[in-house]
């Protein structure tokens, strides 16, 4: 392509030059007709004789012939031409050789014109083309060096897209083989060069490590339901055959029945909350999500807890500067409701009461939800370990729950575009939610940026 594109350009560089002299010759030409004629409309064939033998003794590029009828050579500077030549009128291009030249002389080219003159004459003016044609020569060699030279240049540059280029998409296809047929650690390799490859094998690296997360989250979530919901099944089905066994009126039956119907809520609760982490890392319900306020949901979650949190002898402060996110409310109101109740569960000192702190704040782009509480909090090393599915430390495996609500709202914090941090509360834990904020929707709430 590179040698056609280059023997393309010249070639037409080429043709363009030469119609070019051709036109400035035809005129040149013309003109000296238009003279010619009006000598000839003076003093007629014998003045028109006179002049042409006047110019023809002249040095230049410049031919005239007159003959007779007989084709007798009255005036002019051409010696010789093919038969049949003066017989066309017309513009031709024809061969010819002076009159100082033999007939051994290797003839010129040149482009003329034929007129019929009254009485038989006829008259020849014309223009050699050695200039044109010395100058296409020219540019027949530059042609010719001009391909040579694009053919050497093309040879390397293919050969470097060959190495270079072609070689890592090689090396690419090769990955994404081996991805296909199932190693989802393969990475595609990346130069350090910053070109398009190389952005191009980021975002498809980065596409490979979330779906790799997800299938290890997959493959984690089947063998947590396997082990972690084995328990609550088999506790199910020893009460279902202890009430067959031992129960023998229906006060028992109604017992063993209210049992396994807590048993199979707290099944269907664990399934439900992982559905809804599967649909949050997914990222299914994003084509759902509004401008929520943060603050109305914060209230709502605290009045319905409140008097859970005074039960407990644990009192519930809620702080909660209004700003809109954009989410789901739903997603977000069990978020919260989650976070309330690890507190209630997790957040005090045993038979000491507690304090939780619920409040909502502004912190530049963000909103930040937090949740804190005065209990023994978590240690350092299990603050990431907490986040994922069915994980439960030693010192709350004897209270109820399933270990789901942290993972829960992690993913729904990714889902949202944010990200949850445990920190130290000193004494307590401290869960923050950070979320991007809607800038248009805060300005008008609070009248300010």
């Amino acid at each position: 392509m590179f040698v056609l594109f280059a023997g393309f350009l010249i070639g037409w560089l080429g043709f363009a030059t030469q119609r070019l002299f051709t036109d400035q010759i035809t005129e040149t030409v013309e003109a000296e007709v238009r003279g010619l004629a009006e000598q000839y409309a003076i003093g007629g064939i014998r003045r028109l004789v006179n002049v042409i033998d006047e110019r023809g003794r002249r040095p230049g590029a410049s031919l005239y012939m007159v003959t007779t009828f007989a084709g007798q050579v009255v005036a002019g500077n051409i010696g010789d031409l093919p038969d049949g030549t003066l017989t066309r009128q017309g513009w031709i291009e024809t061969d010819y050789r002076r009159a100082e030249e033999t007939a051994a002389a290797r003839p010129h080219r040149a482009l003329a014109q034929v007129y019929g003159l009254p009485g038989g004459f006829r008259l020849l003016v014309g223009r050699d083309l050695e200039e044109r044609d010395r100058v296409l020569d020219i540019f027949g060699s530059g042609f010719r060096l001009s391909l040579l030279v694009a053919l050497v240049l093309g040879l390397l540059g293919a050969y470097f897209v060959t190495r270079r280029v072609l070689k890592r998409v090689d090396a690419m296809t090769e990955t994404s083989r081996r991805i296909m047929a199932g190693d989802l650690t393969g990475r595609l390799p990346v130069a350090g060069t910053r070109d398009e490859l190389d952005r191009l094998a980021e975002s498809v690296n980065a596409m490979i490590a979330r779906i790799e997360a997800l299938m290890a989250g997959m493959k984690e979530v089947s063998d947590n339901i396997a082990h972690d919901l084995k328990t609550p099944l088999t506790r199910l089905k020893n009460r279902a055959e202890e009430a067959l066994r031992n129960a023998s009126g229906d006060e028992q039956h109604r017992q063993a029945l209210a049992g396994i119907i807590d048993e199979s809520d707290g099944l269907i609760r664990t399934f439900n909350a992982l559905l809804m982490i599967a649909r949050a890392e997914a990222g299914n319900q994003q084509d759902g999500m509004a401008s929520v306020d943060l603050a109305e949901i914060v209230q709502g979650v605290g009045e319905l807890y409140e008097p859970l949190a005074e039960e407990a002898g644990m009192a519930l402060v809620v702080s909660a500067a209004q700003v809109s996110v954009k989410g789901s409310r739903e997603l977000l109101g069990q978020v919260v409701a989650n976070l309330v109740d690890n507190a209630l569960k997790y957040g005090q000192v045993e038979g000491q009461g507690g304090r939780i702190e619920l409040a909502v704040a502004v912190d530049g782009a963000d909103a930040v939800l937090t949740v804190a509480d005065g209990g023994p909090g978590i240690p350092q090393a299990d603050r990431e370990r907490v986040l994922e599915r069915f994980v439960r430390l030693e010192a709350s495996r004897s209270r109820p729950g399933s270990g789901l609500g942290l993972s829960l709202a992690a993913a729904v914090a990714r889902l949202h575009g944010g990200n949850l941090s445990l920190v130290d509360n000193a004494p307590g834990l401290k869960v923050v939610l950070r979320l991007p904020r809607m800038l248009g929707d805060a300005i008008n709430a609070n009248g300010n940026p």
